[in-house]
């Protein structure tokens, strides 16, 4: 039978994949908003929020009563600290999405800017990378967890790639140079999403192997 702190832990990481799935469902519909230019939806991952900020109080207040009471060892210690980084970043994740939906309810109410494929890569590359930590963490997987580490270079040089293109733009249609700076900043949010998906990877590092690869994480 399952000791009480198992059954504990179990609780935990049941409260992560519940945060990580609201955190992963807001990031793609502020991405649909943008792209789309659909409001009901940007409001929506903006009226949601605050259900990814109360679980990840849950998970924090979880994790020091068990530190406080159990003193756990080894894994188990690395896992609980792990599930304290990895909310943390979920949080911040979710909080991108929020500013991406926000991009979404002002740029609906201007003329649409002509397509940007570099954005749009940006956009997949930061949902793949979120997808993918989670499916790491739920799997315990480095092999995996690394992966997503390796395409954070991808997400930078895109976003460096959305900027010149947009800062091009700009010289040549000045009635759009505010509908560019917020698209602009929609990108900026999605490369900080991409290096807080990059976090959670290192994390599940962190757990399983026992090595902080924080800034350079590698398998």
């Amino acid at each position: 039978m399952e000791t009480r702190f198992q059954q504990e832990m179990e609780q935990l990481k049941i409260t992560i994949l519940q945060m990580a799935a609201l955190t992963e469902t807001a990031l793609k519909k502020a991405v649909q908003a943008l792209f789309e230019r659909n409001v009901p939806l940007a409001d929506d991952v903006v009226a949601k929020d605050m259900e990814v900020n109360l679980l990840e109080v849950a998970v924090d207040r979880h994790c020091l009563r068990l530190l406080a009471l159990e003193q756990p060892m080894a894994r188990d210690l690395r896992f609980i600290i792990g599930c304290m980084r990895i909310a943390v970043d979920l949080e911040r994740v979710a909080d991108q999405a929020v500013n991406v939906a926000q991009r979404a309810q002002f740029l609906s109410t201007r003329p649409p800017l002509p397509p940007n494929q570099a954005m749009e890569q940006l956009a997949s590359t930061a949902q793949d990378m979120l997808s993918s930590a989670i499916s790491a963490f739920i799997n315990q997987n480095v092999s995996q967890a690394a992966d997503v580490c390796q395409m954070d270079d991808t997400a930078d040089e895109l976003n460096v790639k959305v900027l010149k293109d947009l800062l091009a733009y700009m010289v040549n249609e000045v009635p759009a140079v505010e509908r560019s700076v917020q698209t602009i900043i929609a990108a900026r949010c999605l490369e900080r999403a991409a290096d807080q998906a990059t976090n959670i990877a290192e994390s599940i590092i962190f757990m399983v192997k026992g090595v902080n690869v924080k800034h350079h994480c590698e398998q």
